[in-house]
């Protein structure tokens, strides 16, 4: 029975500026700092292509000092919220009911709850008591794609069953008030807040894009380039400007591989579901993926209008291709990287 992907439903926190707006935070939060330094960081916010974001808090709450207790109760105060929009969105989308749910797969690395999301959904949801939940944590932005895989091999192996797979973040929680380095002002110039929530199926009356292969590739000796600290400020972002240059030294064994073991080449892959990580990244992609006349105009689109959301961003790029309904047959690439160092991929086809 083959699993597929039935559909994807988005949600976004009530907060939201354009990148103009916040300017004038910035601009309160980096009195005091070198005129030099302030006119760099600037320059940043305004070429992150990022013209708006989302979050569960409006930028007062952001830019004012607080503890990490007190940004990480509300971190779970909306997280729950956005679940159950989400869920409950992608279940009317699908037809299904909560209780038509096998497998919950709750994925976020931006707050800290126990328990995690999953537990509060399955009492404000009613689904079955006997559902098996896993909840995914420590995987940063590459967790959307991992949950896919995870839910790929339980329906895989559990004929005639549905899962959900639901990525939550709020990155701007974690936005460190004394923090003038470059990781924290890049990721607050990149970073948003969203969720996602993508329906899993390998029941025989479910329809959609086929998962037909997925693969992680771990690197070595790039532990320190990604990932977060835990600081008694909060988690505190760790995010080297080696990451773009260290995904295209390592592109082709993550790529082609994956696409031999499949008989394919890129040249046959006409969708690419790549995780909008931050402009630099993007470009690096798009030009190691240009000589096969490739583009990534849907994640060049979702960063645009959303930042990059972590886990949950790329769900967002695979939502707009399912949207167009590509051709019978066609080919879809989903990529995307996080912390470890590590590029997870999954192979779709309409």
């Amino acid at each position: 029975m083959p699993v597929t992907i039935t559909t994807v439903a988005k949600a976004s926190p009530p907060h939201s500026r354009a990148t103009k707006e916040i300017m004038p935070f910035l601009e309160t939060w980096l009195a005091g700092q070198e005129p030099r330094f302030q006119r760099k960081v600037v320059k940043i916010f305004e070429n992150a292509a990022v013209d708006q974001r989302y979050s569960i808090m409006d930028p007062e709450e952001v830019f004012t000092r607080t503890s990490f207790e007190e940004k990480n109760l509300i971190y779970r105060r909306e997280v729950v919220k956005l679940g159950e929009t989400v869920v409950s969105q992608a279940l009317a989308q699908a037809g299904w009911q909560a209780t038509d749910l096998d497998f919950l797969i709750t994925v976020s690395c931006t707050g800290m709850m126990i328990p995690s999301v999953d537990a509060f959904l399955i009492n404000s949801l009613q689904m079955r008591q006997d559902i098996v939940r896993l909840p995914v944590t420590e995987m940063g932005c590459v967790a959307g794609v991992s949950g896919l895989i995870y839910a790929k091999n339980f329906l895989k192996a559990n004929p005639g069953k549905r899962a959900a797979v639901l990525a939550i973040e709020a990155p701007t929680a974690t936005f460190q008030l004394d923090d003038f380095s470059m990781a924290n002002i890049v990721s607050a110039a990149i970073f948003g807040d969203g969720a996602a929530c993508v329906l899993v199926s390998s029941h025989p009356d479910d329809t959609g894009p086929e998962i037909i292969d997925e693969e992680m590739y771990h690197f070595y000796d790039a532990i320190d380039i990604m990932g977060f600290d835990l600081t008694n400020s909060g988690l505190q972002m760790v995010l080297d400007k080696a990451v773009p240059e260290t995904i295209a030294a390592h592109f082709s064994a993550i790529v082609e591989p994956f696409l031999a073991k499949n008989g394919l080449t890129l040249g046959d892959v006409s969708h690419l579901i790549f995780h909008p990580g931050g402009k630099k990244i993007v470009e690096t992609v798009e030009e190691l993926f240009s000589a096969w006349n490739k583009n990534l105009d849907d994640t060049k689109e979702v960063l645009r209008q959303f930042g990059n959301m972590s886990s949950a961003t790329v769900l967002y790029v695979l939502e707009r291709f399912l949207q167009k309904q590509p051709e019978k047959g066609s080919i879809g690439l989903m990529l995307s990287f996080g912390p470890g160092f590590t590029a997870q991929r999954v192979l779709l086809r309409w």
